[in-house]
């Protein structure tokens, strides 16, 4: 079995940024065959300050995104954190993640999992293990 990875910003910062880590890990791919997603998020929506950088916005980093998917043929995760922004990152991202503090919000899941796109939830660290059982049910029964 070939290791998965999943690499990169935290938040797009600018496109000089994402195409440095993007071709340093198409590098790697191309080496070792290993499958590698390449994630940045368009919005960190869950930053401690009001006055951190949160990134482009979903228009502008979605664009970037693809632009990045396009150049260096990598799959490409995002986090979404409304259900209104599933649709849209659907369309270029392969994965749409759910951020841990956001993975019980079922309107948010269920946006997810009705693109099609594989949906990672990051657990909280306030469910159990056994608690999962419960987002990947809301996440399962729309499809």
């Amino acid at each position: 079995m070939k290791p998965i990875f999943i690499a990169g910003p935290c938040v797009i910062e600018s496109m000089d940024v994402l195409q440095t880590v993007a071709s340093e890990l198409a590098s790697i791919k191309q080496q070792t065959g290993a499958t590698i997603y390449f994630k940045a998020s368009f919005d960190k929506a869950n930053r401690t300050s009001i006055h951190s950088f949160r990134g482009p916005g979903l228009e502008k980093g979605m664009q970037m995104l693809a632009d990045i998917k396009a150049q260096f043929g990598l799959p490409i995760l995002t986090d979404i954190h409304e259900s209104s922004q599933a649709t849209a990152a659907g369309e270029v991202a392969d994965i749409l993640q759910i951020p841990a503090f956001l993975c019980r919000q079922t309107d948010l899941l269920v946006a997810a999992s009705q693109t099609g796109c594989i949906v990672n939830v990051k657990k909280a660290q306030f469910l159990s293990g056994d608690d999962m059982q419960y987002p990947v049910e809301k996440a399962t029964t729309t499809l």
